[in-house]
C-alpha cells in the first residue's frame, strides 16, 4: 500500500512539472507558428532561435509586481487562479498517458488513477474551471472583468454541454467510460479508430474543445483585439500567468483525450510504437488549434451561441439518434 501511494505522489509530481513546462515551451512554440503563418519572426533575440524567451517571461512573471486592487475580495481574487490550475490538472488523473512499460523489472502504468467513469470524471473536472473566470471577475471589484466573467460563464457552459452530448455517440459504441477501455476498443488497427465510425462526433468535440479552451477564434473570455482582458483585467504577474499556464496545460490534456477517444491513443501505428505515436497525435492537435489561430478571424458572441444551439447541439443529437438506431439495427 504505501508503495502505490509513493508511486502515485511520484506520477502526481512528475505530470505537474512536465506539464507546467509543456505549458510554458507551448506559447514559445505558438508564437514562433504563428510568426511563420504571418512572415515574420517571431522570438530571435533571446538565445538560440529565441529559445530563452520562455525564461525570460518566467522570470518576469514571477518578478513582477502582484497587484490587489483596492475594493478586491482578496482572498477569492487569489484563490481564482489556483483554481484554474487545480481543474487543468487534477482532470488529467484519468488519462492513460502511454502504455505500460517495466523499469528494473517493476511495471510503471502512466496514468494516476483508472477509474471506470474516466471520461466523465474528466469532462466534470474541466467544466469546475469555469468557476476560476467566474470568482476573478465577480472578486476583482471591476466592470470590465464582471463583463469578461459573464461571457465566460456563457460560453464555457453551453459548449460544455455540447461536447457533453457529442462524446456520447462514441460511448454508446465503445460501452464504457474508462479511458483506457476506448483505447483498447482501438487496438485492432487504423480501420478501427471511432474517428471513421463517428466523424461528426470528432468533429463537433473538437469545435467544442477549442471553444471551451478559449482558444482563437472563440477567445472571447480575454479578447486579445480588446483594450481590457476580461475576466483577468485586474490581474498581474503570477497570478495573471497560472491562467494562461492552466489553459495550456488544458490544451494539451484534451489533445490527449481526442487522441485516446478517436484516433487510436497509444495503440501502435504500423511500425511505430504507441507511445510515439499518440505523441504525435498530441502534437498534431496543438499545431491545428495554432494553425486555427492564425487562420480564422474572431467572431462575435452571437455568431459563437448562434453556432453552438442552433448547429452543433441539432447535430450532436441527430448523431446520437444515428448511432442508436444503427446500434439496434
Amino acid at each position: 500500500m504505501s508503495a502505490f501511494i509513493v508511486e502515485t505522489l511520484i506520477k502526481i509530481l512528475i505530470l505537474v512539472l512536465v506539464f507546467s513546462f509543456l505549458g510554458g515551451f507551448a506559447t514559445y512554440i505558438e508564437r514562433k507558428i504563428l510568426a511563420f503563418f504571418q512572415r515574420r519572426l517571431g522570438p530571435s533575440y533571446v538565445g538560440p532561435w529565441g529559445l530563452f524567451q520562455v525564461i525570460a517571461d518566467g522570470i518576469k512573471l514571477f518578478s513582477k509586481e502582484d497587484i490587489l486592487p483596492q475594493n478586491a475580495n482578496k482572498i477569492i481574487f487569489t484563490i481564482a487562479p489556483v483554481i484554474a490550475m487545480m481543474s487543468a490538472f487534477v482532470s488529467m488523473a484519468p488519462i492513460p498517458f502511454f502504455g505500460n512499460f517495466m523499469i528494473f523489472g517493476y511495471e510503471i502504468r502512466p496514468i494516476i488513477s483508472d477509474i471506470n467513469i474516466g471520461l466523465l470524471f474528466f469532462l466534470a473536472m474541466g467544466s469546475v474551471g469555469i468557476y476560476a473566470p467566474l470568482l476573478a471577475g465577480l472578486s476583482s471589484s471591476s466592470k470590465y472583468s464582471l463583463i469578461g466573467a459573464a461571457r465566460a460563464a456563457i460560453q464555457l457552459l453551453s459548449f460544455e454541454v455540447v461536447s457533453t452530448l457529442t462524446i456520447l455517440a462514441p460511448l454508446m459504441i465503445v460501452g464504457s467510460l474508462s479511458l483506457v477501455e476506448i483505447n483498447n476498443y482501438q487496438s485492432g488497427g487504423i480501420l478501427n479508430w471511432l474517428v471513421f465510425k463517428q466523424p461528426l462526433a470528432f468533429l463537433l468535440f473538437l469545435i467544442a474543445s477549442y471553444a471551451e479552451l478559449n482558444r482563437t477564434p472563440f477567445d472571447l473570455l480575454e479578447h486579445e483585439a480588446e483594450i481590457v482582458a476580461g475576466y483577468a483585467t485586474e490581474y498581474s504577474g503570477l497570478k495573471w500567468g497560472m491562467f494562461f499556464l492552466a489553459e495550456y496545460a488544458h490544451l494539451f490534456a484534451f489533445c490527449f483525450v481526442i487522441s485516446l477517444i478517436f484516433f487510436g491513443g497509444f495503440n501502435p501505428l504500423w511500425i511505430i510504437p504507441g507511445g510515439i505515436a499518440i505523441i504525435l497525435k498530441v502534437c498534431f492537435f496543438v499545431f491545428l488549434s495554432m494553425w486555427a489561430r492564425a487562420t480564422f478571424p474572431h467572431v462575435r458572441p452571437d455568431q459563437l451561441m448562434y453556432m453552438c444551439w442552433k448547429i452543433m447541439m441539432p447535430l450532436a443529437l441527430l448523431n446520437i439518434l444515428i448511432t442508436s438506431i444503427a446500434i439496434l439495427l
